[in-house]
């Protein structure tokens, strides 16, 4: 049997807070009150399709993997268009030794993709309908005392009667996307615990935990709240009065804020007695704070105004898709904190529980978004299935301190697949009753739209669309649509802004597009396409991104009353409507590669928004480049530092004092006459208290230009993990490499291993257009030929060969 390993942790917690408004929690104790038991270890798979139990009893090609996983892992980003939309099966034998009859037991999926059915021992547990969220089934009455077949069906096929549109630029993986729980709990239990804090300031604070209870028998409760250090601050003990009680904290002294410098978390207890004994337990986090749009001005955290600095994720990852694990969750989130910023979107539906619990303990302010995204407004049957996954998204992630906006949408009249689906009097109905039930279901949050003008005063907060320098005009037009907007909107934020990027490709000159585009706009069409923009005729450098994010960012960190801006994305992802990028099938829009590794632009924002000291020469990927004799360049230094020293070559070319009004790169540019050969830069930060930061970088810099290409040449090199880089050079007739070439090639390996495809990065993909004459791809040996062969080729030229020992 086949064996795949996705994820493997399997582990025994109590569980104090379940699924609904809270986050799952644990702690060390031989008294188990609730156990949760990871399951996912030791599952079996099979694709396909059939809605038939009886026929998976006849399946004997099943295959063994762990979770999470998705079908979709690397199908979705081959060469091969298209992908997989349909249904598969997953079996586990779940083994639990005894049943307690005074439990109740559950399984708890964090995630499926997108409608799932669950049988256990051969019958039919329940449905549910919608990806992206959380479910529970009970499944006491179906499982016996030893092995129990789990038998789930998860179909992601195309179906318009549930969000996300099929036609939204991101790929709807199919599969049991993250952990699934087996949840035990006494029958009499605490449901769930609602948090809210109706009152704080700085020197008192109001709690009142709302507590659900399944089967209430008249029993009493004790609840605990420790501050962030661990110490019992608030007791209050009463009768669970009926199905619900509310339990109030009036008056908590002097409250440790909950903040993005400071992110202090409480810990709430509550624990139902039955003649003394503690039954159930449940227990989740509490942050204090309160914030507030200011009308057409900024945005105040705990009464302090904070300039949103953002950007926008996707859940997925290079190999495994959206099957990411928990410690790559948390890589994204401390990544994007460690570029400073406080803000983080979640594009463009809700995400795996891991990225709540990480911004709330990193101090980053989150967007949650319901997946209405494109495809107009449905009929009734996919109107309660949108109503059913808001309901869903604000219940479950409710208590979460992070959390300042509900999303119900993004570019919602966008490609409608509904005859009359963009019809704006439907439209503006629907959002309505959208808006209505995000705040008839939590009062204390801001819901917000973006793209969508008709119902900018319909909900609380809403972003147009600015794609300055991409999809319209010049970057430099940007100042201009935030004055404009931010007194149109009352509420007014920013989200999307940016540019695709091909790693390692640079130019001396970037396009700006003077003289082919119109400068002036800044909105993005609804029908791309019919006037020229810099995403169609632009060089996709990195030199340029750096170049427009360096200016949104002038503008933004320069404007007391702008509340703040989204970039999009933190991370390259994969989509089904770009088959012909550099990268086929990823939007390169991030600030890091399909792997997490940052691209020059991840230092842009990282000297502005970080306050760790850092330093940071543009750029580490621009190693070889060509001009006249004497033909001076700017090189920028992308720093945080309040004073920069440049070296070239041993020599200094002066200190400078960084600048936010100045640009590019707040001044920290220096004039660079290159010498032929090797050069070498320094740059040396100096920080407020005299510490020292440094960086370094050699350029191999000529005075001549190379020819026309007429050839490929290979080359290889053993990589630390054991594989081989293999790379392509595009050379004129003099061996020159040619900097100036950006044709697709296409790589191959003919006998001895196998390359690293389909991951969406640039050096795991077999098709990709090169990066001033480079491209490569990681070559994985096998252990039966003690050589490697490999190929390239483009329509250009007949290609090249390469064989080489390992």
């Amino acid at each position: 049997m086949k064996k795949i390993n996705f994820k493997n942790r399997c582990a025994l917690f109590v569980v104090y807070s379940l699924f609904g408004f809270g986050v799952l929690q644990a702690q060390n104790t031989t008294d188990l009150v609730r156990t949760k038991t990871n399951l996912n270890a030791d599952w079996q798979y099979v694709a396909n399709d059939t809605k038939k139990i009886t026929d998976i009893a006849q399946i004997a090609n099943w295959t063994q993997l762990n979770l999470p996983h998705t079908w979709n892992s690397e199908d979705a980003t081959d060469a091969e268009p298209g992908y997989r939309r349909s249904a598969s099966w997953y079996k586990k034998n779940l083994a639990i030794p005894t049943i307690d009859k005074n439990k109740v037991y559950q399984l708890y999926f964090e995630g499926a993709n997108i409608t799932t059915k669950v049988y256990v021992n051969g019958s039919e547990v329940g449905e549910h309908v919608g990806g992206y969220i959380g479910f529970t089934f009970d499944i006491t009455k179906f499982i016996k005392a030893g092995n129990n077949e789990i038998l789930v069906r998860v179909d992601n096929s195309y179906n318009i009667e549930i969000i996300p549109s099929q036609k939204s630029d991101f790929f709807i993986y199919g599969g049991i996307t993250r952990d699934v729980w087996l949840l035990s709990m006494a029958k009499n239990h605490i449901e769930k615990i609602k948090i809210t804090t109706p009152k704080v300031a700085a020197k008192s604070a109001a709690l009142v935990v709302k507590t659900f209870v399944e089967n209430p028998q008249g029993n009493t409760y004790s609840a605990q709240l420790k501050n962030p250090e661990g110490k019992v601050v608030a007791t209050q003990k009463g009768m669970l009065s009926g199905s619900e009680t509310a339990i109030k904290f009036n008056d908590i002294k002097n409250p440790e804020l909950w903040d993005i410098e400071s992110p202090n978390l409480y810990t709430i207890s509550v624990s139902m007695l039955e003649k003394g004994k503690i039954i159930d337990k449940i227990e989740d986090k509490v942050g204090f704070r309160w914030f507030e749009f200011k009308e057409n001005g900024p945005f105040y955290l705990n009464g302090k105004r904070v300039l949103i600095r953002g950007t926008h994720r996707h859940e997925e990852h290079a190999g495994v898709g959206a099957a990411v694990s928990n410690e790559q969750h948390r890589k994204d989130m401390e990544s994007i904190k460690e570029m400073g910023a406080n803000f983080v979107r979640l594009a463009h539906y809700p995400q795996d529980p891991e990225i709540y619990k990480a911004c709330d303990e990193l101090g980053l302010l989150v967007w949650d978004e319901l997946p209405w995204c494109r495809g107009g407004v449905g009929n009734q049957v996919w109107k309660t299935n949108a109503k059913n996954l808001l309901s869903e998204m604000i219940k479950q992630n409710y208590n979460h301190p992070s959390i300042i906006i509900w999303s119900l949408g993004n570019e919602m009249n966008w490609l409608p697949d509904f005859p009359d689906g963009d019809n704006t009097e439907k439209m503006t109905t629907f959002l309505k009753e959208l808006n209505s039930l995000s705040h008839q279901l939590d009062p204390s949050r801001k819901t917000a739209i973006r793209k969508y003008e008709e119902g900018a005063r319909i909900v609380d907060v809403f972003s147009p669309s600015i794609w300055s320098g991409w999809y319209s005009g010049s970057y430099k037009s940007y100042k201009k649509a935030v004055d404009k907007y931010k007194q149109d909107y009352k509420h007014f934020i920013h989200a999307e802004y940016g540019g695709d990027s091909q790693v390692g490709r640079h130019s001396e000159n970037p396009i700006t597009g003077e003289g082919q585009i119109k400068v002036e706009g800044w909105e993005e069409a609804i029908v791309q396409g019919k006037g020229a923009n810099i995403a169609q005729i632009g060089d996709w450098s990195e030199s340029y991104i750096v170049d427009l994010f360096n200016w949104h960012l002038h503008i933004s960190e320069n404007d007391p009353m702008f509340v703040g801006n989204i970039q999009w994305a933190f991370k390259d992802f994969g989509t089904p409507l770009r088959p012909e990028d550099d990268i086929p099938y990823m939007n390169q829009k991030g600030l890091v590669d399909r792997n997490g590794n940052p691209k020059d632009a991840y230092y842009v924002f990282k000297s502005y928004w970080s306050e760790k000291p850092f330093a940071y020469i543009e750029s580490h990927t621009w190693t070889e480049r060509q001009g006249p004799k004497d033909l001076a360049r700017v090189l920028n230094v992308f720093s945080n530092c309040p004073k920069v020293e440049f070296f070239h070559n041993g020599v200094s070319l002066g200190e400078k004092q960084r600048d936010l009004k100045a640009y590019p790169a707040c001044g920290l540019t220096w004039n660079v006459n290159f010498s032929e050969g090797k050069n070498t830069f320094v740059a040396v930060g100096t920080t407020k208290d005299g510490k020292k930061v440094t960086d370094t970088i050699d350029v191999n810099y000529r005075f001549t230009k190379n020819g026309p290409a007429v050839g490929l040449v290979l080359s290889s090199k053993k990589m630390k993990n054991g594989n081989y880089l293999v790379t392509a050079l595009a050379v004129d007739k003099n061996n020159l490499r040619c900097l100036d070439y950006e044709e697709r090639v296409y790589f191959q390996c003919l006998s001895g291993g196998q390359t690293l495809k389909n991951q969406g990065t640039p050096t795991g993909s077999e098709s990709i257009k090169m990066s001033n004459g480079k491209a490569a791809i990681e070559v994985i040996p096998d252990t039966k030929s003690d050589s490697i062969e490999m190929t390239i080729l483009n329509q250009n030229f007949k290609g090249e060969y390469l064989k080489f020992k390992k």
